[in-house]
């Protein structure tokens, strides 16, 4: 039986506990799955790959413990599908919160096939609790001081602190 690898490509600036449902259910149809953290010059974020990989995989480690081994981090800066090829994945995986995220998503997947018609595209619904969850509304949150813990995990949110209270602290 082959190996099947999984690619899930974002930001992950910061992973959101929405993030997690798509990577549990990313665990459970794959042997392998490739975070895939895309990198664009241009674009600023608050953490930098570095520190995105260590959340990943301290995150990884703190909610799938053993199935964490099966979570590798890497980077992309071009199309993901040629992320996937060049990894080896056989899926793509995308979670899904609404309607607009399904038409864009179904577009993507579309044009990912026609381009690697070896590669599945596989939308992981959001749970409920997920679905308003976005890396940006929680960026957003966390620099104005609000409370981004019921959004993020624990570690997760503790670095946003850390990291938006250093900024606090150099304007004062």
């Amino acid at each position: 039986m082959t190996s099947r690898t999984a690619l899930y490509s974002g930001s992950f600036d910061p992973i959101t506990n929405g993030h997690l449902d798509v990577l549990e259910g990313a665990l459970g149809l794959s042997d392998r799955v490739l975070v895939a953290i895309g990198t664009h010059p241009g674009k600023q974020p608050v953490f930098s790959f570095d520190e995105r990989v260590a959340l990943i995989r301290k995150v990884a480690q703190a909610h799938f413990s053993e199935a964490a081994g099966r979570v590798d981090v890497i980077a992309f800066g071009g199309l993901v599908i040629d992320a996937a090829r060049e990894h080896g994945a056989s899926i793509i995986l995308r979670g899904v919160r609404d309607g607009t995220d399904l038409d864009y998503e179904m577009q993507m997947a579309g044009m990912n096939t026609a381009m690697a018609p070896g590669i599945q595209t596989v939308f992981l619904p959001a749970k409920p609790a997920s679905r308003p969850i976005t890396a940006t509304l929680v960026r957003q949150i966390a620099s104005m001081g609000g409370n981004v813990r019921p959004f993020v995990p624990p570690l997760v949110a503790s670095a946003l602190e850390a990291k938006f209270a250093h900024g606090k602290e150099d304007k004062a």
